[in-house]
């Protein structure tokens, strides 16, 4: 490493010229990598709805629809505005009452079933179908189409809809995001340096990573929305220590070397070992994420673990250069520190230390106990806001239609009539079902021929498939709605074994069994991950136990507040949040205790050792933290999407909560298993206490302490 940071010094020139170059592809990577806005579509493939799902898209065409709610319009109007929409591009279908009879007819003459569910309370509603799934570019392209051309009286209710919303609003608030955190991380950053520029100099050098991470995304076909909005920030975030230790140690060896070249080779190669390995846990924390069913978790997993890659060599690779050609610059303009260390308090925190111990040991227990009772939701229109249009018409569904949510059921075509009635009665008969549809419905003896709806067979009658469609007064991911999808289940299987339901309510209610799954799981793998990790870098049994608890207690006691504050929080930040901020926070740990074994290399005695560590690594520990919690909570703010909102909250809040257990409560730990830690832990200095008057003298007072280090 010494001959390559020479190397890179060197050659730093070059080595920028062709990151820059590099830039170039990557941002048409970036342009041309797919976002996926359809969260249900990373449920597993082998879960009964996305099963389903398959048969209702590849035999039906079915598995993209929208409902078309009208208000105070004449039938004349309707027809028009269906005709418009069916000659849209992606539309398959668009289903309405001309379907089965001309306009001739008076309405009061239809069918009672095609009637009710077609008319109310002043509204009519048109069935609209998709040639392709929820989430494809040509259905939500055709939704936004149908918007256009549709008058403020009209609203789309569906998850197709939903979808295209979701896009449409990530899309205007995603630039947004990245000003704010942008803006905030300097405000931070000013406080933390003492060089008005090196701020600046940090974001250009983030500029290559962030766009790197975001080109090479190409390489996955595409990547989900959150992924796309919520990546740049938290590369930022978690990134920015990186270049905090470069500069510092740049600045510190040129004190000791008699060229700036020399200065940054030394800082090169002195940085690399503390970098690399304060990024091991990250990328540890993130990959843990890649042994979710869900895969949303492999995709946010897989693209942050690349980025604090790149950010690592991005540090190494492309800073130096920076840095040196802006040096004169950077101390020329300066300013007073804010951010400093205060010896005064690091002593208070040391010296209450059983004050600090005594609070963590009360409030862990019940820090757990609200951590898993805190309430979480699933609903994904629950997290939007309530003036979308396609919130507004799913809205409209349930009050003038008395349906909120719709079910998909398949089942097999060699049924009898007599079977088929049977299940139409009997769903009809479950509580919170407000209609069903079928063919067998609108044809017999009380039907006129001439209304004989042979449009909807083609709709409900394929490839040796029937298909019913079930319209539900509950919402989905609702305790109601998941006990009427199991009593549906359990009717239908007397029929058919193997019928399936379709539709956002089931492949909600897998997505609530599936990421209970997960939390246990990615919980598991990442702590393990990250206790390997301390284990072997500090070569100890104890230490990763102590510096993993400390961290856990701050995650427990971010999960437990929404508990307290009766929120719920989507169901994604249970899984996510414990998981980066683990492999986030944990560097601070892992920083404080690194400077407590030198500080014993050098002969204190633990209490002087671990009061100097605290002294000297709280201004990063804090310049770092506030870092994070600023790109955080500065996007929730401003973030109209509750997901985004929610999930910036508790990242953010996480940080911060982390960086004061680290400060109060750490110390503590330290300094009661010190005997514990040093018979546990290879080649860990012992300290041995002076015997002569001269040898145990105080060597300084805290401020020569803090000036030596």
């Amino acid at each position: 490493m010494e001959k390559l940071s020479k190397i890179i010094v060197k050659y730093r020139n070059l080595i920028l010229l062709a990151a820059t170059l590099l830039l170039i592809p990557c941002v048409f990577g970036y342009l041309n990598t797919r976002v996926n806005y359809d969260i249900l579509s990373y449920l597993p493939k082998q879960s009964e709805s996305m099963q389903a799902q398959a048969v209702l898209n590849d035999d039906f065409n079915l598995a993209s629809t929208a409902m078309v709610v009208m208000d105070d319009a004449t039938d004349q109007q309707v027809q028009a505005l269906k005709d418009q929409i069916a000659k849209i591009d992606g539309v398959d279908k668009t289903l309405w009452r001309t379907d089965v009879a001309d306009l001739s007819i008076p309405a009061q003459a239809l069918p009672d079933e095609l009637k009710d569910a077609l008319y109310s309370k002043g509204a009519t509603m048109i069935i609209v179908t998709f040639k392709e799934p929820v989430g494809s570019d040509t259905t939500m392209n055709a939704i936004e189409k149908i918007k256009e051309i549709s008058n403020d009286n009209t609203h789309i209710a569906g998850f197709s809809a939903i979808t295209a919303d979701t896009k449409s609003m990530v899309l205007s608030e995603t630039p947004v995001y990245t000003a704010v955190a942008v803006a905030l991380c300097l405000v931070v950053l000013s406080l933390g340096l003492k060089s008005w520029l090196a701020p600046f100099i940090f974001l250009a050098g983030m500029i290559y990573p962030i766009l790197y991470n975001m080109g090479t995304n190409i390489f996955f076909g595409e990547i989900s929305y959150i992924t796309n909005a919520l990546s740049m920030i938290l590369l930022l975030a978690v990134s920015m220590d990186y270049s905090i230790f470069l500069l510092h140690r740049y600045q510190e060896e040129k004190a000791h070397s008699d060229t700036k070249e020399e200065a940054m080779a030394k800082a090169i190669h002195a940085t690399f070992t503390s970098i690399t390995s304060s990024s091991i846990t990250t990328v540890a924390g993130f990959l843990a994420l890649v042994f979710m069913q869900l895969t949303l978790g492999r995709d946010i997993g897989l693209v942050m673990a690349k980025g604090v890659v790149l950010a690592v060599m991005s540090t190494i690779l492309i800073l130096p250069s920076l840095l040196m050609f802006f040096d004169p610059w950077i101390e020329k303009y300066q300013h007073k520190v804010l951010i400093r260390p205060f010896p005064k308090a690091a002593h208070w925190i040391v010296n209450h230390k059983a004050v600090f111990l005594a609070v963590f040991a009360i409030l862990f227990v019940p820090a757990v106990y609200m951590q898993a009772h805190a309430g979480q939701y699933y609903d994904l229109t629950a997290s939007l806001p309530s003036d979308l249009n396609s919130v507004i018409g799913t809205n409209e569904l349930k009050d003038k239609f008395n349906m909120t949510t719709s079910h998909f059921v398949l089942v097999d075509d060699s049924l009898t009539p007599a079977q088929m009635n049977e299940i139409i009665d009997g769903l009809e008969n479950i509580d919170g079902v407000s209609n069903v549809i079928a063919y067998e419905k609108f044809v017999g003896p009380a039907i006129p021929v001439a209304m004989e709806p042979e449009a909807l067979d083609e709709v409900l009658h394929q490839d040796g498939k029937r298909l019913i469609l079930v319209n539900s007064t509950y919402r989905s991911a609702t305790d109601q709605i998941n006990n009427q999808l199991q009593q549906m289940t359990d009717l239908l299987h007397k029929y058919d074994k193997n019928a399936l339901i379709a539709g956002e309510g089931a492949m909600t209610k897998d997505l609530i069994t599936v990421t209970n799954t997960d939390f246990k799981m990615v919980n598991i793998v990442s702590i393990a991950a990250i206790l390997l990790i301390i284990a072997l870098t500090f070569k100890s049994f104890s230490l990763p136990l102590i510096l993993v608890l400390a961290i856990e207690f701050a995650i427990e006691l971010n999960m437990g507040i929404p508990y307290l504050t009766h929120t719920e929080i989507p169901f994604i930040a249970g899984i996510v949040i414990g998981t980066i901020q683990l492999g986030a926070c944990i560097d601070y740990a892992i920083l404080m205790t690194s400077r407590f074994k030198e500080e014993l290399q050098l002969g204190k005695a633990p209490k002087e050792a671990v009061t100097t560590a605290l002294t000297m690594t709280s201004s990063s520990i804090i310049t770092s933290g506030l870092s994070f919690f600023a790109a955080c909570s500065g996007v929730s703010l401003i973030a109209r999407m509750d997901m985004i909102k929610s999930l910036c909250i508790l990242l953010g809040r996480g940080a911060l909560i982390s960086v004061c257990v680290i400060l109060t409560i750490l110390p503590g730990l330290l300094l009661v298993c010190s005997k514990w830690i040093a018979k546990s832990t290879k080649d860990w200095p012992a300290y041995v206490p002076a015997k002569t008057e001269k040898e145990t003298k105080n060597v300084k007072g805290m401020k020569g302490a803090v000036h030596h280090a």
